[in-house]
């Protein structure tokens, strides 16, 4: 088995100068996909169930997907929770057998956003997993607009509640799907990564342009990049290929089997943009 915690793969990248992508995964076909490529690369990979994959397939399912997979895998393989909303979301994963739990209170005050981010912590490192939070509000495409982290704020945040990883909105945005913009504030990244020691996180990467992605897992703290819209895009252009090909079949299996080889194509090359250099 090389299922392993968001600290187990973290750390090392943080050391190493690289960052490991968190792939926000909607069902077998994608996950089975991302550990492929991940072996393929060989590299570790952060599988993700986000609120609309638990919305769609219950969490103790979610879980043991997760851990079959990891089970056998050659790469490590970590389990997270993405975008937990409450403490019993969050147990409840811990208990399904998720190795890595993320609580978003950043839309919250900040103080209490600390409190229920330690809270979480606290219980996550009792029972052996990582906990990730969020300081500073990451926006979405169309939708609610992003609060900037401020980096004193995450300096406190960081301290107080004790996270393994920390996610920051420096101009990225949730489910965006052009990335031709201008990316990044890197002066905000450099001005939180003064002040902390906690590995960074990027929600929302698949919206930041690929030179700065692959500059800023080998050059800066941020060691992890949440990966999905990039991939779904992939997934849909493939499954639309294979039902046009020929509108008489209705076989599922056979219509969702071809869309693995172009995921997995697609994520090898996400994979690769976040390599050390030494790759």
């Amino acid at each position: 088995m090389t299922l392993v915690t968001l600290a187990d793969v973290l750390q090392p990248a943080l050391k190493g100068g690289y960052a490991v992508a968190g792939l926000v995964t909607l069902g077998w076909e994608d996950m089975r996909a991302f550990v492929a490529a991940a072996e393929a690369e060989c590299l570790p990979v952060i599988l993700q169930a986000g609120p609309g994959c638990r919305a769609h397939t219950p969490l103790p399912v979610l879980a043991a997907m997760f851990r079959h997979l990891a089970e056998g895998a050659s790469v490590p393989v970590v389990a997270h929770l993405d975008h937990g909303y409450t403490l019993e979301e969050c147990r409840q994963a811990l208990e399904c057998g998720f190795t890595s739990v993320m609580f978003d209170g950043s839309r919250k005050p900040l103080q209490q956003n600390i409190d229920e981010t330690a809270a979480i912590a606290q219980m996550a490192h009792a029972a052996g997993i990582s906990c990730e939070g969020e300081i500073g509000f990451v926006g979405y495409a169309d939708g609610e607009a992003s609060a900037g982290t401020d980096p004193e704020e995450a300096e406190r945040f960081a301290r107080e509640t004790g996270v393994d990883a920390l996610a920051i909105s420096v101009g990225n945005v949730h489910l965006q799907q052009d990335r031709s913009g201008a990316g990044l504030d890197e002066a905000r990244i450099r001005a939180i990564e003064a002040v902390t020691q906690v590995p960074l996180v990027i929600h929302g990467g698949s919206g930041v342009p690929v030179a700065q992605r692959k500059a800023l897992a080998r050059g800066s703290a941020i060691c992890k990049f949440n990966i999905g819209t990039e991939l779904r895009m992939a997934f849909g252009d493939a499954l639309r290929s294979a039902v046009n090909a020929d509108p008489s079949r209705f076989d599922r299996n056979a219509i969702l089997a071809e869309t693995h080889t172009p995921v997995v194509a697609a994520t090898r090359q996400v994979l690769r943009m976040l390599k050390p250099k030494s790759s």
